[in-house]
């Protein structure tokens, strides 16, 4: 068993939250585990990403080969494209579809939302109002983690209602 997970985002939106309960649950089940982030502009809204791999064996490197992560989170659409060469063919793009607009030539995210639908694997919903309307608004990194773990047929199901 393996598993290679790159999640992206911008700083402040919990992206290494997200990597601490992965990293977690993996040294809990007893599982092999590197990390590996980068957040050095994090202060003033810059990208953030980390590498999750997670393994029954034993693992040599704390980076994920491009091409060859088995699923992204992205907190953000536009880094859930930055990073999208990341995945492997058959791997899956998990985006929160709320933009933070850091630049000033930033995309209509409409176009940003029709790229990661243009995926054949992807789920893209709005993380951030789902854990406003649950009365955590802080908390839209764990909702799109929540989705990231899914069983595929949950995934589907979620993805359809969600349309």
């Amino acid at each position: 068993m393996k598993h290679d997970i790159l999640i992206a985002g911008v700083g402040g939106q919990g992206i290494l939250t997200i990597a601490t309960i992965l990293g977690r649950v993996a040294v809990a089940k007893e599982l092999h585990l590197k990390q590996c982030e980068v957040h050095g502009m994090a202060q003033r809204g810059g990208a953030v990403y980390s590498h999750m791999r997670i393994s029954s064996d034993a693992i040599w490197s704390d980076m994920i080969p491009c091409g060859g992560a088995d699923m992204l989170i992205a907190m953000e659409p536009m880094e859930a494209l930055r990073y999208a060469a990341w995945l492997a063919p058959e791997g899956w793009l998990i985006a929160n579809e709320e933009p933070v607009v850091n630049i000033p030539d930033y995309p209509e995210p409409e176009r940003v939302h029709a790229e990661i639908r243009a995926r054949p694997r992807h789920v893209l919903f709005n993380a951030t109002e789902l854990a406003t309307k649950a009365g955590a608004p802080r908390a839209a990194n764990v909702a799109l983690l929540g989705a990231a773990l899914l069983p595929l047929e949950d995934v589907q199901e979620l993805q359809s209602k969600l349309r």
